[in-house]
């Protein structure tokens, strides 16, 4: 598997990134024998990054001060939740063992600690171990801003000693270039990050020899991160992440780096559309580098370098682009659920960070949560902006959302478009062209299958990511792009909008060429709103072809046929009708291997069965048509 993963990330680079990984690892044989040990990085003066910090945290409303305490106390009692798992919970004597920063919690297994040089550990195909995603988790050291607030807020000194525990604690169980805490550049920074914003509120209460292990791990971060830049076909959040990283320990430092503020100015450009969407398909992931992008924003405004009104512009886009999608499912692609500033669990991250950013730029917005951490860093928007209404399509983003009232039932109706993903492997895309989603008065119905894992997720990885899991059609089972890794796609299907009508009777007609060079026929499908429902039509053009189409329910709903409609209901509520072209329609729930049913992630590391609806039939040009209607709360 490693010499195929190798093979495969190959095909995707150029002469140039070949280059370039070729003198990576020669950094790295040089860093091996080089750059291990404390020594090597004295701390520097430590200068404040973000000044106005501490008193927008003093200033929390009575709701944000119980969310902080919770947060806090939830640290205090020794336990750690991220991913859909929960750590070991710890004695409070024993709050930060040198074990802890290794330590797997669904295998219960030690990944390597000191005694190993960072570049040898193999993190990508050695799952033995478990993921690597939930070690990275807890040493990007997230939990320590809400204990500062804490700190700062209620003056509680076990919040102190717990900080100061935690990064004595981090600095002797991971000096520089040991252990997997610095196998990856978007941990290095994020990890950083946590740090500076710790002591911008409650430096000044910690000790001496805390604050000399803070700037130790700074400026070994400061060596890092330049040296092991993510490039080339690996230039996508990362990059943004270590960019950050570069330009806010700069700030700390006491000198700005431009060399790490003009690149991430022009990734604000490139990883951010202009129409707002992400250039990674997934708004998780692109709320994750606005969240970067917005704390830096932020920072070189308090340093007197605002940037440029064209990143803000980029910004408030996104922030414009998050107002449109559905409130309660806006999820599609990957979704590891990163997050920049956080109190931990956070189903509605993506607004908040758009909240954020309207704060931020002073402008009109959704309003965050009451209990919103975010938001003391930021602001919140001026005033609340009214809800978005109609047919709208983002072009650059390849996604077109429809909200609009349906026989009573307000509906939020999403037509994926776009391309795979971001850069020549497409980390994070899924095969999901022409996908769509639908929800129903503020809840999920028709939805996009989730993430599931990672690293460890085997199958299931590729099932989760597949066009059968998706809403869309599909020819034998096969995707419409063609996976050769986790995170690795070789051929990728192009999609394109080929028409966009407006008005009451609105109509939507896109298609891709995935299936092309393998079966012969482009799969278009034509979206179109009727005054009894929404009628889509899938057509094969160039031939006939026996295919599938997929409707993947919510988990908890369940679906009744009769004939060749099917009801969809929750509990006994009918909610939505479909009538396909004939009886043909598979539906089930589950099974123990991918493909046998239907199956939602509805967090990273968390599975649930869901009834998928399938048809089968010969589609040709000629298209099949469904025929999707909201059904009014007075019918049964």
């Amino acid at each position: 598997m490693r010499i195929g993963w190798y093979i495969n990330r190959l095909r995707s680079m150029g002469p140039a990134e070949v280059l370039h990984r070729l003198d990576e690892q020669r950094r790295r044989i040089v860093s091996r024998r080089r750059d291990d040990g404390w020594k090597r990085y004295p701390s520097p003066p430590l200068h404040q990054v973000l000044r106005g910090l501490r008193d927008a945290v003093l200033a929390a409303t009575p709701t944000q001060r119980q969310a902080i305490e919770a947060a806090a106390q939830n640290t205090l009692s020794g336990e750690f939740s991220a991913l859909g798992q929960t750590w070991p919970r710890r004695d409070r004597d024993q709050l930060f063992a040198p074990e802890l920063w290794r330590l797997d919690p669904v295998t219960g297994k030690l990944w390597p600690g000191p005694e190993s040089h960072t570049f040898d550990i193999d993190f990508r195909h050695r799952d033995d171990r478990g993921d690597v995603k939930y070690i990275w988790e807890i040493n990007r050291l997230q939990q320590l801003p809400p204990l500062a607030a804490h700190l700062l807020l209620a003056g509680d000194d076990q919040a102190g000693a717990a900080i100061e525990a935690a990064i004595d604690s981090w600095h002797s169980a991971n000096p520089p270039f040991r252990g997997i805490g610095w196998a990856s550049g978007i941990e290095v920074a994020l990890r950083a990050i946590s740090l500076i914003v710790t002591l911008d509120l409650v430096g000044d209460r910690l000790g001496a020899a805390t604050r000399l292990r803070v700037g130790e791990i700074l400026a070994a971060s400061a060596y890092w991160l330049p040296r092991f830049p993510s490039r080339f076909s690996s230039a996508n959040n990362h990059l943004v992440a270590e960019l950050a990283g570069q330009y806010l320990i700069s700030l700390a430092l006491g000198t700005e780096s431009a060399a790490a503020r003009n690149a991430l100015l022009a990734e604000v450009h490139k990883q951010i559309l202009a129409d707002g969407a992400g250039a990674e398909q997934t708004p998780t992931y692109a709320a994750f580098t606005a969240e970067l992008i917005l704390l830096c924003t932020a920072a070189a405004r308090q340093a007197g370098k605002p940037f440029p009104a064209a990143a803000e512009a980029r910004l408030a886009a996104f922030a414009d682009f998050v107002a449109w999608l559905p409130r309660n499912a806006i999820g599609f692609g990957d979704d590891d659920e990163g997050r920049v500033l956080t109190l931990g669990d956070e189903p509605g991250y993506v607004r908040s960070v758009a909240a954020a950013i309207h704060g931020l730029l002073g402008m009109p917005g959704s309003m965050p949560e009451p209990d919103d951490f975010r938001s003391l860093f930021f602001g919140a928007p001026t005033a609340p902006a009214p809800a978005a209404q109609g047919l709208q399509t983002f072009v650059q983003g390849g996604l077109s959302i429809w909200r609009g009232e349906m026989n009573g039932r307000d509906v939020e109706l999403t037509f994926d478009h776009g391309p795979l993903g971001y850069l020549s492997i497409a980390a994070h895309g899924h095969a999901d062209a022409l996908s769509l989603t639908m929800c129903i008065d503020g809840e999920p119905v028709l939805v996009d299958p989730g993430t599931w894992l990672y690293g460890s997720g085997g199958g299931w990885r590729d099932w989760f990511r597949s066009t059968p899991a998706h809403n869309t059609l599909n020819i034998d089972g096969k995707s419409q792009s063609i996976m050769t890794g986790a995170f690795n796609w070789s051929h990728k299907a192009v999609a394109a909008l080929a028409q966009s009508e407006r008005g009451r009777h609105w109509k939507l007609r896109a298609r891709h060429d995935g299936y092309k060079s393998r079966f012969g026929v482009v799969h278009q499908r034509t979206v179109a709103q009727q005054a009894d429902g929404i009628l889509v039509t899938d057509q094969l053009l160039g031939g006939r072809r026996v295919a599938e189409i997929v409707f993947q329910l919510a988990a908890g709903l369940r679906a009744s046929r009769d004939g060749a409609t099917v009801t969809v209901l929750r509990g006994d509520e009918p909610l939505l009708a479909i009538r396909f072209p004939d009886a043909a329609v598979d539906i089930r729930a589950g099974g123990d291997a991918p493909g046998q049913g239907g199956w939602v992630s509805p967090r990273f590391g968390a599975r649930q069965p869901a009834e998928r609806l399938a048809w089968h039939g010969e589609v040709g040009e000629d298209g099949i048509q469904i025929h999707l209607a909201a059904i009014a709360r007075s019918q049964r």
